[in-house]
């Protein structure tokens, strides 16, 4: 990480809550981000760490504390939310392309809708960035013409087509066959390499060591455990973090 935006943060939750009726799936969470850092985010099953990424582009509101992305806190304001989510870029494990678009279709309809690019603009941009996943051959072609892998490369580049500040991956190759994990996890690694400021959700341990400047892990609803890589590896704290690692590591 660059020194010089080590007290930039990006993003600061304080006190986040968040409830599904009496269940609670994020008790009080903390959690500052600097500007170039890349976070992973690791957990059991329901331990919030997909809600914890969710709520920081308001696809989940939380119901108590704060958030605050680029100075704009997160309020239930639509101009607010808006603003945020033009900042935050987002990739599911589920691709979510259009499948009725082509993959070019696909990445400029946002550029042009919500930053204002004329249609050869957004186009440029989005040669650039599929130029960027390495695919710009299959511009094209329509979502379901291309391998998982694929979609997943597109869907990164659909969202840096939007030149966001700050990128959030949810569990990105866990819908993946094995052999497609690794080019979107080249990916993602180029685009750590270029400073890009990451929050991402994932169960893929190597590419944790290989990435992260923090390993936040989360169980129950709550911030457990936070280190660097080394230290996580290496020498966990909590009791639960060990326990965790045993089973993911082999």
């Amino acid at each position: 990480m660059n020194q010089s935006n080590a007290n930039t943060n990006v993003v600061e939750m304080i006190d986040v809550c968040k409830r599904y009726g009496t269940f609670e799936a994020l008790k009080k969470v903390n959690l500052s981000v600097r500007k170039g850092e890349r976070i992973i985010i690791c957990g059991p099953s329901g331990s919030g760490k997909s809600t914890l990424i969710r709520c920081i582009n308001r696809i989940e509101q939380h119901d108590a504390g704060s958030i605050v992305v680029e100075g704009q806190e997160l309020t239930g304001a639509e101009r607010d939310i808006a603003k945020v989510r033009r900042e935050v870029g987002m990739v599911f494990q589920s691709f979510n392309l259009f499948p009725h678009l082509t993959i070019l279709e696909n990445c400029t309809l946002a550029p042009r809708r919500a930053r204002g690019l004329s249609k050869a603009e957004a186009e440029d941009r989005a040669m650039h960035y599929l130029s960027k996943v390495r695919i710009p051959d299959q511009a094209k072609k329509y979502p379901g013409q291309l391998s998982g892998g694929q979609q997943q490369r597109v869907a990164i580049a659909r969202a840096l087509c939007m030149e966001p500040r700050v990128m959030l991956f949810d569990e990105p190759t866990s819908a993946l066959d094995p052999e497609m994990v690794k080019e979107v996890l080249d990916t993602m690694i180029g685009l750590a390499e270029e400073g890009m400021t990451m929050l991402c959700v994932t169960h893929e341990m190597g590419f944790a060591k290989q990435v992260a400047d923090r390993v936040v892990f989360m169980d129950g609803g709550q911030k457990i455990e936070e280190a660097d890589p080394q230290t996580f590896f290496g020498a966990p704290e909590n009791d639960r973090t060990r326990a965790f690692l045993q089973q993911v590591l082999h």
